[in-house]
């Protein structure tokens, strides 16, 4: 049921720390892994990887055209091209909601919402008229129930007015109702479209950090990055042939409390 021999798939931020791991367990799995990413591709054959800007609908529609003539028509779409405020960021970037720069909205929204759009546009359109398809859309915990600043507290305790900045959760809340809008406006093509609810994923973030957030964990601390792939391998595969429209969440039990 998770053959994916012989199918077309492409991952959008393949060059990140899950997708990644999403393009190399496809791979694993049999498919003809594509990745689109902003960053300059990697080198090697398996998986193809192409420079493509998914907020630009010329270049996604360029890298698609040359997934068509180099591996076929692609029967999944992951997109996990995505931007978020690291730690690291501007001062004014994680700061109090009430100055949160309209720029850095901007700038998220239009990887977050509008790239996922535009790739399920140009993508999706080709699935649709071959008749069949699976579209993956990766959300966080964060679009589903707020951040919880009070991990935060040991930032502000230090003198930082450090808070979770709100686009990132409001462009993830978004694509669960696009996965929705687009289940039931490509169901009659048989083109399937979920969304994918992740926890966080261990990165190398401070020791203060991963103590807070995993706390506020039933298993007690953060997801290892290769913790998401079944999950995904189960959407794009025929294991998943009646599910469209849905959100699985995997987050280590974070929104059950």
């Amino acid at each position: 049921m998770f053959d994916l021999r012989g199918r077309v798939v492409i991952v959008t931020g393949g060059s990140g720390q899950l997708g990644r791991q999403f393009a190399r367990a496809l791979t694993d799995h049999g498919a003809r892994v594509a990745v689109f990413d902003i960053a300059a591709p990697y080198p090697g054959g398996e998986p193809l990887a192409l420079q493509v800007d998914v907020t630009d609908r010329a270049s996604v529609e360029r890298a698609l055209a040359v997934v068509v003539s180099t591996l076929g028509v692609p029967a999944g779409l992951v997109n996990a091209a995505a931007l978020d405020s690291p730690p690291d960021a501007p001062v004014e970037e994680n700061g109090p909601f009430e100055t949160y720069p309209e720029a850095s909205w901007d700038r998220v929204m239009d990887v977050n919402v509008k790239g996922t759009m535009i790739c399920c546009q140009v993508v999706g359109a080709e699935m649709a008229k071959a008749g069949r398809g699976s579209i993956v859309n990766i959300s966080s915990i964060y679009g589903v129930v707020s951040p919880d600043q009070r991990i935060y507290e040991y930032r502000r305790r230090a003198g930082a007015a450090f808070f979770k900045p709100v686009a990132y959760a409001a462009s993830k809340s978004a694509l669960l109702n696009l996965s929705r809008y687009l289940a039931t406006y490509w169901a009659p093509r048989n083109v399937r479209v979920n969304t994918v609810t992740f926890g966080g994923v261990f990165n190398g973030q401070d020791a203060e950090f991963v103590g807070e957030y995993a706390k506020r964990v039933p298993l007690g601390r953060m997801a290892r990055e290769d913790e998401y792939n079944g999950a995904v391998v189960f959407l794009l595969s025929d294991a998943s042939s009646y599910m469209t429209g849905s959100n699985l969440v995997i987050d280590g039990g974070w929104t059950a409390w």
